[in-house]
């Protein structure tokens, strides 16, 4: 069977920068190992497949896959599978709702298309749980994770401490634009300390943001490491977690957040989080611009 996919750059409006996810459009029939070794033959951070809803009521069925193992959520793929379903449609003269609702397995995830008139440019969703803090750890051992000294790690806001909104991941407040420059991933520190309360990777941030970003409007510069060593150009499943975190520990009900990521490895990222909890429920919310980058297709028949 012919399996088309597309490949998009997310939180970016130019290509070949933010961060690549692939997008099989025609994912039925595959099974799981099918779609692991799909994932791991693109090598991108994760690969999504687009199945048909198993609620007619949901536009779709989406699973994500990171070349090692299935996620039940994270942000950048959900916004690039949107991004590219609304840009599929349109150009097959159709068109989708504004709102799109993908089941997962951390349950419904809606998306809303973003918009320059009729021309889909980006997208924007809301994290399917409420913020969990987990286990918080030392400065000191977050710091080897990454290469720096215990002064580089900033614990006036909060420790380094596992937060959720979907998927878990370590954050840490740096001291300055410089310690995020310097972070080097540590393998032996890493494994000395994750998986820790489901989290794998270590999201670091600063307040201190260079002059450049400054004039972007963005609040924040970050970087996120992954247990593999790798370097993510940017995280919105892991922004959103630290949008509410921060949210949390200022005690504001309210809060938005613009994010420069990816700067230090060559693909510069924008990510614009928010966390609103005047209705109660708090809604928090990850989002931005994309562009498609490649199409292509592959044979190979169903298993599943």
């Amino acid at each position: 069977m012919n399996r088309r996919y597309v490949t998009a750059d997310v939180f970016t409006d130019e290509k070949f920068k933010g961060n690549p996810v692939a997008i099989v459009l025609n994912a039925a029939g595959l099974s799981t190992r099918q779609m692991q070794a799909i994932a791991s033959e693109f090598g991108y951070s994760e690969t999504t497949f687009v199945l048909p809803p198993r609620d007619a009521a949901n536009t779709a069925w989406v699973r994500i896959f990171t070349p090692t193992r299935e996620i039940p959520f994270a942000g950048h793929p959900n916004i690039g599978t949107a991004f590219v379903l609304g840009t599929q449609a349109v150009s097959n003269g159709n068109r989708l709702p504004d709102r799109l609702v993908f089941e997962e397995l951390a349950g419904l995830v809606p998306v809303t298309q973003l918009k320059d008139g009729e021309t889909v440019v980006g997208a924007e969703l809301i994290a399917p749980e409420p913020l969990a803090r987990l286990s918080q750890v030392s400065a000191e051992r977050v710091a080897a994770c990454l290469s720096l000294s215990a002064h580089d790690i900033r614990i006036d806001a909060h420790a380094p401490q596992v937060a959720s909104v979907g998927l878990p991941f370590l954050v840490v407040e740096l001291a300055s634009r410089d310690a995020l420059r310097r972070c080097v991933p540590d393998l032996v520190a890493y494994k000395s300390l994750l998986p820790l309360d489901g989290a794998l990777s270590i999201y670091a941030y600063t307040r201190e943001i260079d002059r450049a970003d400054a004039e972007q409007g963005c609040d924040l510069a970050a970087r996120m490491f992954t247990s593999r060593m790798t370097e993510d150009p940017a995280t919105g499943s892991a922004t959103a977690a630290a949008t509410a975190l921060i949210a949390d520990t200022r005690g504001v009900s309210a809060l938005s957040l613009c994010v420069a990521q990816g700067v230090d490895m060559g693909r510069p990222s924008t990510l614009f989080a928010s966390i609103d909890s005047h209705g109660g429920s708090p809604l928090i919310r990850v989002g931005g611009k994309c562009v498609t980058a490649m199409e292509g297709s592959f044979e190979l028949a169903g298993e599943g």
